[in-house]
């Protein structure tokens, strides 16, 4: 069985308890609910198939049963957190409890990489930066990015971008981008963007403000629209992103770093009645 490092959901984790020990020696959900010290007989395998969620009284004694102790114990009472969340805020907050306590006891989990690529503006930044400042000190990489970054932002960033594999350190001061991509679980990677997007998003404000618009481009169009012209709008704005990467990876001289947000969110509920089509609201700064 795996280590309970390298599982994102915790029901995952108790099924494969069960399976292991099911194929040794004779195992039903019958005993294993018995030996948590559950009344029903079926509790757990309903919890496993997703019909219900482990109580938080429950957790002590399900991980009794597994034999969990000391931080196993600790990051399988976390995963239950993280699993039972019902808002983004409770698992994001639950999310970083588990890189917390990994971090503290140096052990590496499956979802820690991704989340901390996202959590902040300062990896994919200065992951584009340093390969086109060789040389450059920290304090220099961080005096070129836009938004206030530190010396020491920059140095935990260049840290954690070589031992993750993001960048490859070919001498003193100069690194090399790698081709591996950010990896994570289902359940964290839509949360690490989520929170990097709410971050990106800050910055672009900021640039409104902050740069002439020489240097940047900000759109916008209001429009009324229905579910079928929503989805051909995604289409366009995915093929959009495909063209933008494209014309990225051909460029050879690359000087400054750029970040593109393309975003298409409701500015109103559901209205059932119909409504005449108006004229679309273009605004261009």
């Amino acid at each position: 069985m795996k280590p309970i490092t390298e599982y994102s959901d915790y029901r995952t984790y108790m099924r494969d308890f069960y399976e292991e020990r099911k194929r040794v020696s004779y195992f039903t959900w019958r005993e294993f609910a018995s030996l948590a010290g559950f009344v029903s007989p079926t509790y757990l395998k309903l919890v496993c198939d997703g019909g219900t969620r482990l109580s938080k009284p429950g957790i002590a004694k399900v991980a009794r049963a597994m034999g969990l102790e000391g931080f196993d114990y600790t990051y399988f009472g976390l995963l239950v957190k993280f699993g039972n969340a019902k808002s983004a805020a409770e698992k994001e907050a639950a999310l970083r409890e588990l890189e917390q306590e990994a971090r503290l006891n140096k052990i590496r989990i499956v979802d820690a990489e991704a989340f901390h690529y996202y959590e902040t503006p300062a990896c994919p930044i200065v992951r584009e930066l340093a390969p086109i400042m060789p040389g450059a000190a920290p304090g220099e990489i961080a005096a070129s990015i836009r938004n206030k970054t530190s010396a020491l932002d920059v140095q935990d960033a260049l840290q954690f971008l070589v031992k993750a594999g993001f960048l490859v350190k070919t001498g003193k001061g100069t690194y090399k981008q790698t081709e591996k991509s950010v990896k994570g679980s289902k359940e964290a990677i839509p949360l690490a963007i989520r929170s990097m997007n709410r971050e990106m998003a800050g910055l672009a404000v900021q640039s409104i403000d902050t740069d002439s618009p020489d240097e940047r481009n900000i759109t916008g169009v209001t429009m009324g629209i229905d579910e079928a012209a929503y989805a051909r709008i995604v289409e366009t704005i995915n093929d959009c992103r495909k063209k933008i990467i494209n014309i990225a990876r051909e460029c050879e001289n690359i000087n400054q770093v750029y970040r593109v947000n393309l975003q298409l969110f409701p500015l109103s509920d559901k209205v059932n009645n119909r409504v005449v089509k108006k004229e679309t609201s273009n605004e261009q700064d």
